[in-house]
């Protein structure tokens, strides 16, 4: 499959072809579920757009446990459909459809009672590792096994003797949630889609009782138009009940917000070699490895503030180090904290049982002629998802098309990047070889772009300046912010040093120090003037002061009143001799 580029001229191109054609499915919201669903749609053979208000992945799906994972806790509540659907996700994903962006990590699962314990967790990992064997996709994830205390602790030293008397070691996946819904759009684009960040939907169009397309508005230039389209999907998440207001007609179901909180350490402040799973009065909490860092998570409390801005406040800090602390010899302070971000997950509400339950369960709705609306559900089960709100589009427009729509076909549909990533792992000694730069550099860039690495290199052998770390950063290349800029999308600062890279949770500053250096890379891709450039810069600052602020209050009202102190988006400058963008 060709690569494209999400780049400037791109966007604009698929602006233009939106507001000139109509297309056959009109997808808001460009998160997982909806990059997913441009994607499923485009290799059907259909005409699609995707818009999203602020970047890929800026909302929940760039805030997740960074897993892609069958959800073992569900086998304990008897949802054997939910977990068996979701082990086969994970398989694909390792297996065909982005083996370069999920990987495989290990977790212990400490054990606390003698004898059932053992037996019980022990019945319920092994009927999960059946169950992914089962689905055809799990041959190369490694079958769980039992460990005595002493051979967790080898493993985690940094247990404590007294937190067990035995574990379990079993595998799930991991997976760049940010980088991987990123790719999905890049993938749909690379099949036809037209594809649009910064682009908001202000209303919906209607013939009748029938929503006929969206008007929206490029953030960046402030034009607004419509866009036609013979079935719209809502994909929009936490923002569901916001879109299918538009319509004017109460759906069929609604969407609650749960607040989770992830903390990122250093790795060397917690010893070992595996992820943890421990259990919580509320639920479950994990720690899992991130290259050189640990993710520390999560929370799961009701948010009804603001959902652009979804803060973390002290107690919620302070609940995870309590937590975590209870089975750690050495134990975590706020001073090892290098990270903090909040997401919030779009559970199912429904009016009654019949419709839907409070679950991680998705549903489909299509209460109005022309709108399907898909909520709930899993990160790991994006696909089946998207899949499920396209047949809903492509059933409600049969009597429309000229054409019989064929199936879903993403099962089959690797991701940009996967097709022939094996073959670049194995060689990977050689390219480190030939382009100059470190084993361990090269297995970081194929990590996070498989197959197209070959467009970092190239762009490094024209520029070499372009191969230096960042200054402050240096896990990342200059190369990769370039990058970011022309050909995945990022337009604004937050964009690549938050979800294209993940300097803004990964470093003691929160990004500060590489904001600078990162702006004029950026800039001189985008052409941005100085007045720009500083004005980025000074949005980044501000964003990560309300943050800081916001994880000293003492509870949500007060936290989300100290993140609001930063606006959301930058508009590019229209005026340079201002030097105002706002």
């Amino acid at each position: 499959m060709r690569s494209v580029a999400l780049s400037p001229e791109n966007r604009q191109a698929a602006l233009d072809a939106m507001a000139s054609t109509p297309l056959d499915i009109l997808v808001i919201g460009g998160g997982v579920v909806g990059g997913g669903a441009a994607l499923d749609a485009a290799t059907r053979g259909l005409t699609v757009g995707l818009v999203e208000a602020r970047d890929f992945a800026s909302g929940t799906s760039s805030r997740s446990s960074k897993l892609m994972h069958g959800g073992l806790r569900y086998l304990e509540m008897l949802d054997f459909r939910l977990v068996a659907e979701a082990l086969k996700e994970r398989g694909l994903s390792l297996q065909k459809l982005a083996p370069h962006l999920v990987h495989e990590v290990g977790f212990i699962y400490p054990l606390t009672h003698r004898v059932w314990e053992r037996f019980y967790a022990g019945s319920g990992v092994a009927l999960y590792d059946a169950m992914s064997k089962a689905s055809g996709y799990g041959q190369d994830v490694p079958l769980h096994r039992h460990l005595t205390r002493r051979g967790a602790r080898r493993l985690m030293p940094a247990l404590k003797k007294d937190a067990l008397i035995g574990a379990l070691h079993y595998y799930d996946g991991q997976v760049d949630d940010a980088r991987h819904t990123m790719f999905l759009s890049r993938t749909a684009a690379a099949y036809g889609a037209h594809v649009a960040s910064r682009t908001r939907v202000i209303d919906l169009l209607r013939d009748g009782d029938r929503v006929v397309g969206a008007r929206v508005k490029d953030l960046e230039s402030g034009r607004e138009f419509d866009i036609l389209a013979k079935q719209v999907v809502n994909a929009s998440g936490v923002w569901t009940d916001e879109t299918q207001s538009f319509a004017g007609q109460r759906g069929q179901f609604h969407v609650r917000a749960s607040k989770g909180v992830h903390l990122v350490v250093p790795r060397d402040r917690i010893r070992g070699e595996s992820g943890l799973i421990l259990r919580t009065e509320k639920s479950v909490l994990f720690v899992i490895p991130w290259g050189r860092h640990w993710i520390i998570g999560t929370t799961d409390t009701d948010w009804s503030l603001s959902k652009d801005h979804p803060a973390a406040s002290r107690s919620d800090i302070d609940y995870l180090l309590e937590h975590v602390n209870s089975v750690l010899v050495e134990p975590l302070t706020h001073e090892d904290v290098e990270g903090v971000y909040a997401g919030l997950r779009p559970l199912l509400a429904g009016e009654d049982e019949a419709t839907s339950k409070l679950s991680r369960e998705h549903a489909v709705g299509t209460s109005v002629k022309g709108l399907v609306v898909i909520a709930g559900g899993k990160y790991t089960t994006y696909r089946v998802m998207a899949k499920d709100a396209v047949d809903a589009a492509v059933h409600g427009m049969t009597t429309q098309l000229d054409r019989h729509a064929p199936a879903s076909v993403t099962e089959d549909v690797p991701l940009l990047g996967a097709d022939g990533y094996q073959a670049l792992w194995n060689q990977r000694h050689m390219i480190a070889k030939s382009s100059g730069l470190g084993v361990g550099r090269i297995e970081h860039l194929l990590h996070r772009y498989g197959s197209l690495i070959g467009e970092l290199l190239d762009l490094i052998a024209e520029q070499p300046d372009l191969g230096k770390p960042l200054t402050g950063a240096d896990d990342y290349l200059r190369a990769e912010i370039s990058y970011a800029a022309s050909h995945e999308g990022a337009r604004h600062l937050d964009d690549a040093i938050a979800r294209r890279t993940r300097i803004s949770i990964e470093t003691f500053d929160r990004g500060t120090d590489v904001a600078v250096e990162v702006a004029g890379l950026m800039g001189d891709v985008l052409g941005w003037t100085e007045a720009q450039r500083d004005n980025e810069v000074d949005h980044y600052l501000k964003r990560v002061a309300a943050e800081r602020e916001s994880q000293t209050m003492p509870d949500d009202e007060t936290a989300d009143a100290a993140r609001m102190g930063a606006e959301d988006v930058v508009p590019v400058s229209t005026q340079p001799s201002t030097g105002d963008a706002s």
